[in-house]
């Protein structure tokens, strides 16, 4: 690779608005123009903008356009994306491909939710009249990226198992079971971590809480912070209801010394990405083969290992989000180096599928000055789809690689497990392999969903049955055996642990 071509990330801006209502555009200019006005001519430079997709927020169909207007840039090609939390780093990678092979010069790629701003603001105010209805006449911006379905099967969709609320607490679960902790026990055990993420957090200029948290106040279930799914709390959460924006600007190191931005770039060394199966069809809810997969590529192809990083980013929409990506990437939970730059979705803030943008602009604006290699880990869907991204502060001695992982994916989706719903006649006996209680706000029961391995090995997802729903709260299912029928499947209990039939005795 010609090394005038070697893509790095020349200008970051990131923006947070706590007074104003704005919408996701507006905040997504701002950020963008930080990150324009670091270099004279970098505007005229642009070749291509990119929107991350806004799920929380109102915008129209036509996102990327919006915010070229806006930032005053003509004759540029626009795109948005795909839904996912995994999509900021799997753009960079693909923007890095793209100038490293020629194609492209220089991109802007940005993203931004106003959420906070749609709750509290005037719902007939005029942007979001304005983006309820699209502009017939205005052609949509195209939209690219790995696509939304795969990330649920049939099981799940049967009985409505889709909240990230309730299914991230079922891969929490089985890990926690896995090291025989209870859900108590698992909460203790998340309290030290979750509250180092707060600290870091707190020292963040663009973070929504500045306050760093304790591991007693994180993990405690109290009226602040009330059980939503075993095991989390309330403050174990992401913490969507932010207005956040930030943006990159992606091009070559040719072009960045051309505006005189050479000395304040970051070099982007490697991308790689992987997918796992569905929920139910996971041979293990505890791991993520597809994230341990990525990330060893992305290591491989930047020629580095693990402990020649310096700076880390996880995600952490969940803390079991956390717990994988140590894993995979073969790092323990303590390690002093910091598992975030920014301190997590629930306390810097989980702005929709544009987080990790957040993560890569803060990476990119302290390693010239720190130094080092740093590690990106984003995450979309349900521990679905992994993009891992490598930076340097120095040019990568290969050069820049976006790893081909066709042949792990291909390992990885063999390992699927069958699944079965209602509609395939099931009933009758199964063993749980991962569950969750979930609680309304006055802590009473409203559901204790499972996933099981029928005795033919097929899995399925079912919920409880309604008569004895509240006799399960504070409950691990997980080895019990449960007799499914129905439609849509929902269980009730044969034993616990020996117990005999657990739905007799609690009625």
């Amino acid at each position: 690779m010609d090394a005038e071509r070697t893509p790095v990330i020349a200008a970051v801006g990131q923006a947070t608005e706590r007074n104003e209502i704005v919408d996701a555009i507006e905040l997504a200019s701002r950020a963008s123009q930080v990150a324009l006005d670091q270099a004279a001519d970098l505007r005229r430079r642009i070749q291509r903008v990119s929107m991350i997709s806004v799920v929380f927020s109102p915008v129209s169909a036509r996102p990327a356009s919006e915010l070229a207007e806006r930032l005053g840039l003509k004759e540029v090609e626009v795109e948005a994306t795909t839904a996912g939390g995994n999509l900021p780093q799997w753009m960079v990678t693909r923007a890095a491909r793209d100038i490293a092979e020629g194609r492209l010069d220089a991109t802007l790629i940005a993203g931004a939710e106003a959420t906070r701003s749609l709750r509290a603001g005037d719902p007939d105010a005029d942007f979001m009249r304005r983006h309820a209805v699209d502009d017939d006449n205005a052609a949509a911006d195209p939209i690219l990226g790995p696509p939304i379905t795969g990330m649920m099967g049939d099981p799940e969709l049967a009985i409505g198992l889709v909240r990230p609320t309730e299914l991230y607490p079922l891969f929490e679960n089985a890990l926690a079971h896995k090291a025989g902790r209870s859900f108590e026990q698992q909460r203790a055990h998340l309290g030290p971590l979750m509250a180092r993420f707060s600290q870091v957090a707190a020292g963040h200029p663009f973070a929504w809480f500045r306050e760093a948290l304790s591991a007693e106040a994180i993990a405690t279930v109290s009226e602040t912070n009330r059980l939503i799914a075993e095991p989390y709390p309330k403050q174990m959460n992401a913490f969507p209801n932010v207005d956040q924006a930030a943006a990159v600007v992606v091009t070559s190191l040719a072009t960045a010394r051309s505006l005189g931005l050479d000395d304040h770039c970051s070099f982007v060394w490697s991308g790689a990405t992987n997918t796992e199966p569905t929920t139910t069809e996971r041979p293990d809810l505890s791991e993520a083969p597809a994230m341990r997969a990525a990330s060893r590529a992305a290591l491989d192809a930047a020629g580095i290992g693990a402990d020649d990083l310096s700076s880390i980013d996880l995600y952490s929409c969940f803390p079991v989000a956390v717990e994988v990506g140590a894993a995979a990437l073969g790092i323990e939970l303590d390690d002093p180096r910091g598992l975030t730059v920014t301190g997590g979705l629930p306390f810097f803030g989980g702005p929709g599928n544009n987080y990790s943008m957040h993560a890569i602009a803060t990476i990119a604006e302290r390693l010239p000055e720190a130094g080092g290699l740093a590690y990106v880990g984003a995450n979309g869907g349900l521990l679905s789809k992994h993009s891992i991204g490598i930076y340097g502060s120095a040019p990568p001695p290969r050069g820049f690689a976006a790893a081909d992982t066709r042949a792990q994916q291909a390992r990885i989706d063999a390992a699927a497990l069958p699944t079965a719903t209602s509609a395939d006649g099931v009933e009758g006996a199964a063993q749980v392999v991962a569950s969750t209680v979930v609680y309304q706000r006055d802590g009473s029961v409203s559901d204790a969903p499972i996933v099981a391995t029928l005795d033919d090995g097929r899995r399925i997802a079912a919920r409880a049955d309604e008569s004895f729903r509240s006799s399960l709260a504070g409950i691990n299912l997980i080895g019990a055996r449960v007799r499914v029928s129905g439609d849509p499947l929902t269980y009730v209990v044969d034993t616990i642990d020996g117990a005999d039939r657990l739905d007799q005795e609690k009625s």
